[in-house]
């Protein structure tokens, strides 16, 4: 009877054991940014060959070279502030699992090259557009939350189109 009771103790860790380690991994792997190629939710790393840099999505950090080292930040260095991450291929690092993807830059920077285009790709979640209708079409509800010298030349052009909503651009 006690080999029982031991046996089924040790089945009843080695269980939860198993459901701990599950939780861990799904609590460590982040969701991928909206920017990021769709149907790859799962990976860990992109590869950014236009600007020889990495993307981690667990941690949401880009990892780039800079002052001599591997830098790890929420935002890409200066020199690529500008960069389109939704218009940028994006390499999605399916064989590479660990802390540090920049490991085989060498590899990857050949491998895929600035300017490198494999299969076309489409957005995790569409680009955000921000544009003329936009501002129109909220122009009431978000009227003085952005209030600013660009709203009041709009605003002014909104009062010449007598509420028909053709102002001049």
């Amino acid at each position: 009877m006690k080999t029982v009771k031991i046996a089924i103790a040790g089945l009843f860790l080695l269980i939860a054991n198993a459901t701990q380690a599950q939780v861990s991994v799904n609590v460590n792997i982040g969701s991928p940014p909206a920017w990021g190629p769709a149907g790859y939710a799962e990976m860990e790393y992109y590869y950014l060959p236009d600007i020889e840099s990495y993307y981690d999505v667990r941690s949401s950090q880009f990892i780039y070279f800079g002052g001599g080292r591997w830098v790890r930040t929420t935002r890409l260095p200066r020199q690529y502030r500008n960069y389109d991450l939704y218009g940028g291929y994006k390499v999605v690092l399916t064989d590479y699992h660990g802390r540090t993807p920049y490991t085989y830059f060498d590899r990857h920077r050949v491998k895929y090259y600035k300017g490198y285009h494999g299969a076309p790709q489409r957005p995790y979640r569409a680009r955000p557009v921000y544009g003329y209708n936009d501002r129109h079409d909220h122009h009431d509800k978000h009227h003085g939350k952005h209030h600013n010298k660009h709203h009041d030349r709009d605003d002014r052009d909104d009062r010449d189109d007598h509420g028909h909503g053709h102002g001049r651009r």
